[in-house]
């Protein structure tokens, strides 16, 4: 069967991704019914056939593929859940820039959305995750090494070199005659040790008794000729009087932009 594949090492880290997604997904269908809510992967067509992809569409009408959601009763999404295996670090930036792109899209149309969640497994970098966190993506990390060593349990070399195909055919060879209860056992394993914070957060979004504040307040301006001005307040009155203050009347004439080639952070 290993022969037959052209990517062996694509395809095993597929199947890792299945077993992790499987496990994940039974993780939270357990954890959102215990909390009156409903997990959610799959979607409708408009025949309300039950589809493999779940996709939700932003105020634009552009549809993005979406892992899971948690709902409430009235099916309306309360938490955006991705989960993603990669191999290299190369794919890092595309793969964490469209999750960014993809829940402050939705998050935009859906005021509902309280949370989005990404199980992040494999070799990401540090300043994807950053990256991530800026957009307000809860990060849960399974690290290369873990998988590493699950599959080291079962006779199967993952560490092997991006050039190295015989080593990728020979994981493959040894994954594909693993049972189907060792292959789900090694998802369920991968995790472990992300469960117990992962529930408390995702217990603490849902719930229900939790009063309203205001947390913050953004204000987004934009100019005539493009320009565009975000501002952050910690109250409502602070926006208020800045929105009623003679600062807002010069706040396009001002050039307090940094140049091109400025160091971030600033020295």
């Amino acid at each position: 069967m290993a022969k037959n594949i052209q990517n062996p090492g694509s395809a095993l880290g597929e199947a890792i991704g299945a077993e992790m997604e499987k496990a994940l997904n039974s993780f939270l269908t357990d954890i959102a019914e215990s909390a009156g809510h409903h997990f959610v992967s799959k979607g409708f067509d408009s025949d309300g056939r039950q589809t493999k992809k779940l996709l939700m569409f932003d105020t634009f009408g552009t549809s993005y593929n979406i892992d899971s959601v948690i709902a409430n009763q009235a099916m309306q999404p309360i938490v955006l859940v991705e989960s993603k295996y990669i191999r290299y670090k190369k794919h890092n930036r595309d793969k964490g820039s469209w999750v960014c792109t993809a829940h402050t899209a939705l998050r935009k149309r859906y005021p509902s959305i309280r949370s989005s969640i990404a199980v992040l497994a494999g070799s990401w970098s540090l300043t994807s995750i950053a990256m991530m966190k800026s957009h307000d993506i809860n990060i849960f990390l399974i690290p290369f090494e873990r998988i590493c060593d699950l599959l080291s349990a079962h006779g199967i070399m993952f560490d092997w070199g991006e050039k190295d195909r015989a080593g990728a055919i020979a994981a493959w060879s040894k994954f594909t005659h693993l049972s189907v209860a060792e292959r789900a056992n090694i998802g369920d394993a991968m995790i472990e040790p992300i469960k117990d914070t992962l529930k408390t957060s995702v217990l603490t979004i849902l719930d229900e008794t939790r009063e309203r504040q205001v947390d913050r307040v953004s204000i987004e301006l934009h100019s005539n000729t493009g320009e565009v001005k975000i501002y952050e307040f910690t109250t409502v009155a602070e926006a208020v009087e800045f929105l009623n203050s003679e600062t807002l009347r010069g706040v396009f004439i001002t050039t307090d932009s940094p140049s091109l080639f400025d160091s971030f952070p600033p020295a």
